[in-house]
């Protein structure tokens, strides 16, 4: 995946997309370490970005599921 992300670098048009890119790379591959699904991750952000805000370490994608409020059925 990081060669195939590297090849695909080359094609941003200035640095600023390709730290982008790059950080959007490495969010999907924590997630993936960490068995959470990089989509649901970035959309429970949006819904509780006041929250993690508040407690940014209890978003890490690798407990976030814990953080979200029971009565949020997503």
């Amino acid at each position: 995946m990081a060669i195939l992300h590297r090849k695909n670098s080359l094609g941003y048009k200035t640095q600023n997309g390709a730290r982008l890119g790059d950080l959007f790379m490495s969010l999907i591959h924590t997630c993936r370490l960490c068995a959470a699904n990089p989509l649901d991750y970035l959309n429970a952000l949006q819904r509780h970005a006041k929250e993690a805000r508040e407690h940014p370490t209890q978003w890490f994608p690798w407990n976030y599921k814990q953080a979200i409020p029971p009565h949020d059925t997503g």
